[in-house]
């Protein structure tokens, strides 16, 4: 299991709503996702993290941050793992290369991914 199916399981999606979205590639361009899950079951994703955060004793700033938002899922969110997750997204090169341009990368990619895959990620945090 990769790391963004992890990432989807700690929010609820099913296992095969996990498997396929490892298999469909979004590009954060693309930020249409939501229009497309419309046919998919929901997952409040904004409400669970929302709890989630309330209830960590850090301030993680899930909303921007893909270190934070790792953090409160409680899977690892050092730089290997960051390039790990960046890689089986397909983050282009030329943002590999640097942290804080793979970072944001990986942050939108990630919510566009979940919003195209049943999460309510709002428009402005896509």
């Amino acid at each position: 299991m990769g790391l963004f199916a992890s990432i989807m399981e700690k929010l609820g999606f099913g296992a095969e709503t996990a498997a396929a979205a490892e298999a469909v590639p979004v590009p954060p361009e693309t930020c249409n996702a939501v229009a497309n899950a419309a046919a998919m079951p929901m997952v409040d994703v904004v409400g669970k993290l929302t709890v989630m955060a309330a209830a960590n004793p850090q301030k993680l700033n899930w909303k921007e941050s893909i270190v934070d938002l790792l953090k409160l899922l409680g899977i690892d969110s050092g730089l290997d793992a960051r390039k790990q997750l960046a890689s089986e997204l397909g983050c282009p090169a030329d943002k590999m290369g640097d942290s804080a341009k793979m970072n944001v990368w990986l942050h939108r990619t990630v919510l566009a991914k979940l919003a195209a895959n049943g999460g309510n990620i709002p428009k402005e945090l896509l």
